[in-house]
């Protein structure tokens, strides 16, 4: 970048001991950057492929739990069907800065949209509330949402920590109780796999539990109770030209996503 800089005799970022930003300068050269990719990748596309047939590499983010899971298979075959492309797939459920991060498009659940970026809603993750048989036994019958601020928690942060939010099905009516987490994590698996062991009650997919509520190693706890369905967008930088392996792979998410064991298909409003 200094030497850019130098080359270019105007300062393109400012730097702090705490963070960077572009300067006018900088910005101005980040705009024309874009376009120079938007007219290479259209080169690219118009000379080495065919409208069906992608080529280099396609850098995606994707959350922990569907990324070595539930879209590892459709990936694969997606690979297998385009011979020419590549993926890099980082596993990473942090937000997305896509120009430091060099990211073509993210997989988000339960983010919020950002309107600065091209956001399409690929479907959405219904959620349960599930505790341990052996730990729900320890505890008078539970009936009401408000008790469950009294039994330990499991809080997946990424979503919900000190409260959660219930809605009664048949009535709509929504409450919101306080919680004191036992163990606080990012990630879904821990927060299973600690939910399995006794350690607490927590609110997950419902996909990753439903096996485990089958089998009797979890209880669905107050069923007539849901936690909000969490949206799952594919999410993109804005660009005049998107290469045809960023077009595939959004079609291929519009048609896999809604088809993964356990998500909700989006109807159309």
């Amino acid at each position: 970048m200094q030497s850019l800089e130098t080359l270019l005799g105007v300062k393109l970022i400012l730097r702090t001991t705490h963070a960077m930003k572009l300067t006018d300068d900088g910005e101005r050269g980040y705009q024309h950057a874009k376009h120079i990719i938007d007219a290479w990748l259209a080169l690219e596309d118009g000379l080495n492929v065919t409208e069906d047939e992608p080529v280099g590499t396609l850098r995606v983010r994707a959350p922990h739990a569907f990324g070595q899971q539930q879209l590892l298979e459709p990936l694969l075959q997606f690979l297998a069907r385009y011979p020419q492309l590549s993926v890099e797939w980082m596993l990473n459920d942090k937000t997305v800065d896509f120009l430091s991060d060099n990211i073509d498009c993210a997989i988000r659940v339960g983010a919020e949209v950002d309107p600065a970026t091209v956001s399409v809603l690929l479907a959405e993750v219904p959620r349960s509330l599930v505790i341990s048989p052996a730990l729900l036994a320890q505890y008078d019958d539970i009936t009401y949402p408000e008790q469950l601020s009294t039994l330990p928690w499991i809080a997946v942060n990424t979503f919900y920590q000190h409260s959660i939010s219930l809605t009664e099905r048949q009535r709509s009516h929504s409450v919101t109780v306080d919680i004191s987490p036992r163990l606080s994590t990012d990630s879904i698996y821990v927060a299973r796999n600690a939910a399995l062991a006794g350690l607490g009650v927590t609110i997950v997919s419902s996909w990753m539990v439903e096996e485990d509520i089958a089998n009797e190693r979890l209880v669905a706890l107050l069923p007539e109770w849901h936690a909000a369905s969490l949206p799952v967008h594919l999410v993109y930088p804005w660009a005049r030209y998107y290469p045809t392996r960023l077009r595939k792979f959004l079609a291929l998410m519009k048609d896999v996503m809604p088809q993964l064991t356990g998500m909700k298909r989006v109807e159309p409003i």
